[in-house]
């Protein structure tokens, strides 16, 4: 009998709520996704000392995908805004949650571009928008991610940033009409911006997205991507790597110019 193989633990580190589940390689759930709120503040140990907690009893995995919301470097968290800042910069969390949970291999990335591993049909240039707590973006091309921009950060209205304006914040304050207005607007500056083939939006908030009146390159995805998105930081593992060029073609001489 085919031993079955151990799976991809996927964690989606959110504003509001943590979430994890084993993944095959293809992104399929291999269990009953997990969801628990997210501590206001949220410092290291305490994170750590939850995700550990929480993927007790999900089935065997052997490498870990981690999307987290803010700026990553080489393993490392750079900014946290929603989770209590200070405390997570510079902080090893790839290392760390590795570590802690066995010691398999660890990926961490930003939550809006694992969300886009998970949304985006691998065609031309795709932006991802994800709305929830606050607001996140990913853009990639033919597939590929593109280096990561903290566009919602940078002004869009009247010296108000997009996610002044558009994070889960504004749309309390705002409500439903104005808030989809702004979105709108900032969908508008991102298809001159960028002129992406496409646009998705995920995260928890666009559920409350009015479709009228969207760009027609811009649909709404569905919100388990940032889960599923974990899947895809291992596909090149397995990819067969380029032969490499034999001993003759190597001694040939360079053409002189």
């Amino acid at each position: 009998m085919k031993k079955k193989q151990a799976g991809i633990l996927s964690i989606d580190v959110g504003g509001s709520h943590l979430k994890a589940d084993v993944l095959g390689e293809k992104g399929k759930s291999l269990a009953e996704r997990i969801r628990v709120p997210t501590p206001k503040p949220c410092p290291p140990d305490l994170l750590l000392k939850m995700v550990t907690e929480m993927v007790t009893g999900l089935p065997p995995f052997d490498r870990i995908s981690i999307g987290f919301p803010g700026v990553i470097c080489r393993g490392k968290v750079m900014t946290a805004v929603n989770l209590g800042n200070d405390a997570w910069v510079g902080y090893p969390l790839e290392r760390s949650l590795s570590h802690a949970l066995g010691g398999h291999q660890a990926k961490l990335i930003n939550d809006a571009d694992m969300q886009g591993f998970g949304l985006i049909k691998g065609k031309g240039l795709e932006f991802v928008v994800t709305l929830g707590t606050g607001m996140g973006t990913g853009l990639f091309l033919d597939g590929e991610l593109m280096p990561h921009m903290e566009l919602a950060h940078h002004p869009l209205k009247k010296g108000k940033t997009y996610e002044q304006l558009l994070g889960n914040v504004a749309y309390e304050a705002a409500g439903k009409k104005k808030w989809n207005k702004r979105l709108h607007l900032a969908l508008r500056t991102m298809n001159v911006l960028l002129s992406p083939d496409h646009i998705y939006l995920g995260g928890g908030n666009a559920d409350y997205v009015d479709p009228d009146g969207l760009p027609e390159n811009v649909s709404v995805g569905d919100n388990k991507a940032g889960i599923v998105g974990g899947a895809a930081l291992w596909r090149k593992e397995t990819k067969i790597p380029a032969r490499a060029p034999s001993k003759k073609a190597a001694k040939k001489p360079s053409r002189k110019r």
